[in-house]
């Protein structure tokens, strides 16, 4: 490795390997590490004198000049001359960094973290390509004359769209293209759209990931899946330590957007356990500039899923996008057949759904119940009961885990007098903290509660229900949030 000649004849015979093989292969180079890791870490306290001048004799650098030397490419003098150029413009950039005016404040440090422009992702979350792409697409019926759909169906839906709209959105993750995802939101996409933008990844979150960030650098747009949320946490580091970093560190002159898709929360049924129903997003919540979104009805996901898409565009957001998978196929609200859940598909020239905005439900003056994901439905649920009894509720889908929908949340909050935050993920570094942190550093004067899951792993079968929270749970919570 520290030869350029032996490198590149190695490398040379891998790659002849490689293609005569059709196999991967790794090329091992031995290189040498000149000082220390650190200032402080003073290498004459653990090596010989011998050890430490035997890697400046394999030094990289001076080899490669006794190579050029020696072949007669360059002289001595020209090796020199070349040095001390190098070392005059390094030392004129040093100077000039240095006369540099320094962060003056808080703001312009964080400028770079999350650049918002709400004009241009409305624009782009309305960017649709023409009828004849659409219908070659979509068929002979577009998604939006198909009638009311689950939610796999109308992210399904949305996918289609942004590939027939954009040349450079990938989509790839595990057993999304051929199988077309576990539960089927990815079905059909290859087919429409090739092998080159939707395709299948080794079972690696890291390589994931990297990809992605490589790809959204490259100038394409990459929308890669996390089969499960549990396994997100194996390659974290690729959004917290990488992607979100990436325009902070170079003052946003680099940046590689992408759109996170990641099946998670819990309440699925049939199978599971802790690592098919995580529903701790606290992780997500502690990056700095991470959009996350966390769509619960059909007609939010497929527009809140464009507006991500736009958000990368425009401001190289990286969002994760965490779909429930408990209510990908729900199709009933109240009862069994009422088709409650179901929703027509907007269509891309719809309103789109800004980043950091919630929604609505119902306009009752005596409690506010705020949730998101599965919560939706379940505070629905209990809404329509708590009318029975003479209660009436609000509710109030946050649909956005970060940043945050906090003027949604006052409004709502102020309109009862009276919150009870539906939240459920773990009590400790839930969602919930940082919705009642927001109520208390804005002077909220009322009444405000929370009812949460329990802090546990989530276990297989009916045992996950002693430690999810669940209608019951709401609904007690509610009669002693609104006792006198």
């Amino acid at each position: 490795g520290c030869d350029l000649v032996d490198t590149y004849r190695a490398a040379v015979r891998a790659a002849e390997w490689v293609r005569s093989h059709r196999a991967p292969a790794l090329l091992h180079l031995r290189m040498v590490r000149l000082l220390g890791h650190a200032g402080s870490d003073a290498e004459v306290g653990y090596r010989t004198r011998a050890e430490i001048t035997a890697d400046y004799q394999r030094d990289p650098l001076l080899r490669t000049a006794e190579i050029l030397v020696a072949s007669g490419t360059v002289t001595p003098e020209d090796v020199i001359e070349r040095y001390e150029a190098m070392r005059a413009e390094v030392a004129k950039a040093a100077e000039e960094v240095v006369d540099e005016p320094g962060l003056g404040d808080a703001a312009q440090v964080m400028a770079p973290l999350a650049p918002r422009h709400p004009h241009l992702v409305s624009r782009g979350a309305a960017r649709t390509a023409d009828a004849e792409a659409r219908r070659a697409a979509f068929g002979d019926r577009l998604p939006e004359q198909e009638g009311p759909l689950t939610l796999a169906q109308s992210i399904n839906r949305a996918l289609v769209d942004l590939c027939a709209s954009r040349p450079e959105v990938m989509v790839f993750g595990e057993d999304v293209a051929r199988k077309g995802g576990v539960y089927g939101v990815t079905r059909g996409l290859q087919r429409r759209f090739g092998g080159a933008r939707v395709f299948d990844t080794p079972l690696d979150e890291q390589s994931i990931l990297g990809l992605a960030l490589g790809a959204g650098l490259s100038g394409l747009l990459p929308v890669p899946e996390i089969q499960y949320l549990a396994y997100l946490h194996n390659a974290e580091d690729q959004l917290r330590g990488e992607a979100a970093t990436l325009r902070f560190f170079s003052q946003g002159r680099y940046r590689n957007p992408m759109v996170v898709r990641v099946a998670g929360l819990a309440y699925q049924k049939g199978f599971g356990g802790h690592f098919h129903n995580d529903n701790s997003v606290a992780v997500l919540r502690d990056i700095p500039g991470l959009v996350v979104a966390a769509p619960a009805r059909p007609d939010d996901a497929a527009a809140m899923l464009r507006t991500c898409v736009a958000a990368a565009e425009s401001d190289g957001s990286v969002c994760v996008f965490l779909e429930p998978i408990a209510l990908y196929h729900t199709r009933d609200l109240h009862a069994e057949g009422d088709e409650g859940w179901l929703a027509p598909y907007p269509p891309p020239v719809a309103p789109h759904v800004p980043v950091g905005t919630g929604r609505v439900y119902g306009d009752g003056s005596d409690l506010t119940l705020v949730t998101f994901g599965n919560g939706v439905r379940m505070s629905l649920r209990v809404a329509r009961r708590l009318a029975a009894g003479g209660v009436r509720a609000r509710v109030l889908d946050l649909r956005w885990l970060a940043p945050l929908p906090v003027a949604d949340l006052l409004r709502e909050a102020d309109a009862t007098g009276r919150v009870l935050v539906v939240d459920e993920t773990r009590r400790a570094g839930g969602v919930s903290e940082g919705l009642l942190a927001a109520l208390a550093d804005a002077g909220f004067a009322g009444r405000a509660a929370r009812v949460t899951s329990e802090d546990s792993f989530i276990p297989l079968g009916p045992a996950a229900q002693h430690v999810l929270l669940s209608e019951a749970d709401i609904e007690q919570a509610a009669g002693l949030l609104l006792q006198p």
